[in-house]
């Protein structure tokens, strides 16, 4: 059953540090079973107890999955093997349009902010039992959210949406629960669910979100939380409309138990309004996130939501880390107030590259997503085999396999430094590797 790899131990976290091992260095393969609880327990002279309670700490840690009769089998992606593995090497002289980046020359510098921050903290310096969210950042993010109609909630901070996401789920979740996830969708969240030991149901999205009726399926399946990106989704550009988030607000209504997680990090470099689903039910929590506006090294993300999960995602924190940097709460203070971004002309700056790659696609033929944000998403046939052609011809894309669960093969084409003027030379590329042959004489 497991080859030449023989699990070893007498405890519970022996066996299943063994399994875990084998897991790390490939000899135990994504979707190897694992023997049966007492047929293990007779090989190492254990009780069969000890062997579940192993069995059950892998899957809290998301390395197994045990599925009734069929037994328990290495995950088809452990936590051990995150979807970042799946990166490409980027020959020199390729252009790179894999990393997710935004145009660095988009970005505000942060000398000014950071050392404005510093003054600050040296008059009066920070110190324990304060206030975790400095009064005027919280009252800089509650207008920005009351603007956007996101219900009344308190302020919390993160250290990026992934942070914020990851303790909202563990303020409600426990091991085994379900988390309706879109398919595609942001790799990260796809790896930390069953990292949480909670289990993944894919949700469908289009051009407007989740679809709706997918994610009624994930409810009578009984996922108890779903994750949405309002803004900007990651892979495939898609933004919640008005019109889907009535649907899914609808539907969420009947479902009041459920708790709702909205990603909104396109929050500050997209000009599509927000459609909130907070208040739909009893607990939920958005998160917006600096990174991709100000700089992934800003490491920040506000986070409300109703009192119960804030007061536990607080409650929580302040065991962990404490707080978030008052330094760096203090920099976002002085980027917002200065307004040292232009978000207009952000938007305005990824929304004509997108556009201009999505168009010249479609004049090809091609079909591809991009409503908002600094990603396009082609469907394709075979995802290797387009990569493949299109390092060829000078160009490097992310293979869709890092954002899917269920969902059909596509790649991902960041967008952010890309010229509109390049757009065409990209599509030739695209067509040509998507259909070879097929694009030949075609011209922009």
């Amino acid at each position: 059953m497991l080859g030449d790899y023989r699990i070893a131990g007498r405890r519970a976290s022996e066996i299943a540090a063994s399994v875990e091992a084998g897991v790390g260095s490939g000899a135990l393969a994504p979707g190897a079973p694992l023997p049966p609880m007492r047929e293990l327990a007779g090989e190492l002279g254990v009780n069969p107890n000890t062997v579940a309670a192993a069995y059950r700490t892998l899957r809290e840690r998301g390395i197994i999955a045990t599925d009734g009769r069929r037994g328990s089998r290495v995950r088809a992606r452990p936590t051990t093997t995150p979807r970042d593995a799946l990166r490409i090497t980027v020959p020199e002289g390729v252009r790179d349009l894999t990393d997710g980046n935004p145009d660095v020359e988009l970005l505000p510098s942060l000398a000014g902010p950071l050392a404005a921050a510093a003054l600050r903290s040296a008059r009066s310096p920070v110190l324990y039992g304060q206030d975790p969210v400095a009064p005027e950042l919280a009252r800089l993010a509650r207008a920005g959210l009351d603007a956007d109609g996101v219900p009344a909630g308190p302020v919390a901070l993160a250290s990026g949406a992934l942070d914020g996401i990851e303790r909202v789920l563990a303020a409600h979740l426990r091991p085994g629960d379900a988390v309706a996830v879109e398919d595609p969708g942001w790799g990260s969240v796809l790896d930390l669910v069953p990292a949480l030991g909670l289990r993944v149901l894919p949700v469908g999205v289009d051009d407007d979100g989740p679809d709706a009726r997918a994610v009624a399926r994930a409810l009578e399946a009984g996922a108890r939380a779903l994750v949405v990106t309002s803004r900007a989704q990651n892979p495939t550009g898609a933004a919640v409309s008005a019109g889907r988030a009535a649907e899914l607000r609808a539907l969420l209504a009947r479902r009041p138990e459920v708790l709702v997680i909205e990603d909104d990090h396109g929050n500050g470099f997209v000009d599509l309004p927000l459609h909130t689903l907070g208040g739909a039910t009893r607990h939920w929590a958005l998160v917006r996130s600096t990174a991709k506006a100000y700089g992934p090294d800003l490491r920040l993300a506000v986070l409300t939501g109703d009192e119960v999960t804030l007061d536990r995602v607080r409650g929580r924190q302040r065991l962990g880390p404490g707080w978030v940097s008052r330094l760096l709460q203090y920099a976002v203070v002085e980027l917002w107030s200065s307004g040292a971004v232009d978000r207009a002309a952000v938007a305005r700056a990824y929304g004509e590259r997108r556009d201009a790659l999505v168009a010249a696609l479609a004049g090809r033929g091609v079909r591809a997503h991009g409503r908002s944000g600094m990603n396009v998403w082609v469907p394709v046939a075979d995802e290797t085999a387009v990569v493949t052609r299109l390092l060829a011809a000078g160009w490097a894309v992310a293979p869709g396999a890092r954002f899917r669960a269920e969902a059909g093969p596509g790649v991902r084409v960041t967008v952010s430094r890309l010229r509109a003027a390049e757009a065409t030379a990209l599509a030739d590329a695209l067509a040509a590797a998507v259909r070879p042959g097929a694009s030949e004489g075609r011209s922009g």
